[in-house]
């Protein structure tokens, strides 16, 4: 053989090879996020939680596989939430997506959001629902619809509640302040208690425009997969339902379905939080001002009540959007990704919100499904939630570019001996941190002095605190240095004293 067709083979087979390790838009899978608000880790029926009614997320559960120990790392304030969906729409770990978020104001970088990505790799990109991320959605997706806020804006917002404890603690008079609040919070006081109703749409949130926000979401999605039939170019949607988070309205059918009756209290319920305010849980945070103080057992049992009627009616949603996927001619080749913004405490530990280190808050549902994906099985490996982000270019077949932080999950599901993280890390502004490894989780709060821990598998809920006992010392030792280790790592500024001084 000549040079020339020696060359000219080498050519060929080189385009082969590289035909077959980066596939063609047309032959790339289409890859859709669903994407909940509040959602807890076991507020899902496939995943142990007899009380509740999901099934269609039940029907990802069983269809795909379950990371059963998949966690936000944290917040630099207390609408966690935004702080996860910075880490999601960045890639970037906690600390480091609220520096880097300030780029966005000023509208810069914002190619390298994962909405970018994705249309780099050949990706149509279509979002829809709640946003809250500083980067402009329009900006950042090439089609939206229906762009929500954090939440309803006519919902009394966290900005208002501090200004109006701020002066009330000038004054000495904070013990009013819960007397002050608009309707909707610090109930109910009791059965009588009709001030505020989940069916009401004169207090607007989920009701206003007319129609229930996670039906309008519904709508979208259908719509948009409706026209993505006639296209070749794959897609990737990101669905990101307001609820359950609160205001938590759901029509009265879905509330029908849970009987007051037949709620439970959650595992670790306490009237009150004996931390409350020197872990930033107080009365003076708006999520933890939606219930009365202390806590009393009617009032939690609504509250979840109506929980699981907001998660149940947006499950009904879901199903719909999944019945299309189904029906579509995509459906072979069609990856779906489910999971929470983060938990919700929902009266355990004394708490309401999402504003602590306890798995109820920090720990979600996190679902993969499609082709190649094992159904119904469940891998306990630790990850994080923002895991998605490389899955998702993993799966599109394009290169995961250095400043993403995460990890794909797909060695996982390939593999269940894949190699696993060592630890996972939690931070809440300056109030608390947390350290979890080989079963063990420390929680550490600077303001009141105080460490605690809980041994993870014995006692998963969090309930028996382990740091007076002399056989844990060794491991408290070696967990703060852990720690402190990845504080270093993830740029975690807050100073950690010598443990000797909390031990």
């Amino acid at each position: 053989m000549n040079a020339y067709l020696t060359g000219l083979l080498a050519g060929l087979m080189a385009l082969l090879a590289g035909c077959a390790t980066n596939p063609s838009p047309t032959d790339s899978p289409n890859i859709i996020l669903i994407l909940t608000d509040d959602q807890t880790y076991d507020a899902v029926h496939a995943l142990g939680n007899a009380e509740i009614q999901t099934p269609n997320i039940d029907r990802l559960v069983n269809g795909g596989t379950t990371f059963t120990h998949a966690y936000n790392m944290g917040a630099w304030g207390g609408a966690v939430c935004q702080a996860s969906r910075a880490m999601i729409i960045s890639g970037r770990t906690v600390w480091r997506a609220n520096e880097f978020r300030q780029n966005w104001r000023k509208g810069d970088s914002l190619e390298m959001t994962w909405p970018k990505l994705m249309e780099q790799a050949g990706y149509e990109t279509y979002m829809t629902g709640k946003w809250h991320v500083d980067a402009p959605a329009q900006k950042v997706f090439q089609h939206t619809a229906h762009i929500r806020a954090g939440m309803p804006k006519d919902h009394w917002n966290h900005g208002k509640q501090k200004a109006l404890f701020d002066s009330l603690k000038q004054i000495g008079q904070t013990e009013k302040f819960l007397d002050l609040m608009p309707v909707g919070y610090s109930r109910p006081m009791s059965p009588e208690d009709q001030s505020w109703l989940p069916t009401d749409s004169a207090h607007g949130g989920f009701w206003k425009g007319g129609k229930h926000w996670s039906e309008v979401l519904k709508d979208d999605a259908l719509e948009y997969l409706d026209s993505a039939t006639t296209r070749d170019q794959p897609y990737f949607m990101y669905l990101a339902f307001n609820a359950p988070h609160d205001p938590r309205q759901a029509p009265q059918e879905y509330l029908d379905l849970y009987p007051l009756e037949n709620i439970s209290l959650p595992p670790s319920y306490m009237a009150l939080n004996p931390d409350q305010d020197l872990i930033g849980c107080g009365p003076a945070l708006r999520d933890e001002a939606l219930a009365p103080f202390p806590r009393t057992e009617f009032a939690i049992k609504t509250h979840r009540r109506e929980y699981y009627a907001l998660i149940t009616h947006m499950d009904e949603q879901i199903g719909k959007i999944l019945d299309a996927i189904e029906a579509s001619p995509e459906a072979d080749n069609t990856y779906i990704l489910f999971t929470a913004d983060h938990g919700l405490a929902v009266g355990n530990h004394g708490l309401v919100g999402k504003q602590n280190l306890y798995d109820h808050s920090m720990r979600v549902p996190l679902m993969v499904k499609g082709p190649g994906v094992p159904a119904g099985a469940k891998i306990d490996a630790p990850v994080y939630l923002q895991d998605i982000v490389p899955t998702a270019l993993e799966l599109a077949g394009t290169e995961i570019p250095e400043f993403v932080e995460f990890q794909s999950l797909m060695p996982h599901i390939r593999d269940d001996q894949a190699p696993r993280r060592e630890e996972i890390y939690g931070g809440y502004i300056g109030v608390q941190r947390m350290i979890q490894t080989e079963g063990y989780k420390l929680h550490w709060y600077p303001r009141a002095e105080k460490i605690m821990l809980f041994d993870t598998h014995a006692d998963p809920y969090e309930l028996t605190d382990l740091s007076g006992e002399p056989s844990q010392q060794a491991r408290i030792v070696q967990m703060w240095e852990l720690l402190r280790a990845q504080q270093e790592k993830l740029g975690d500024k807050l100073e950690m004293p010598a443990i000797e001084q909390l031990m």
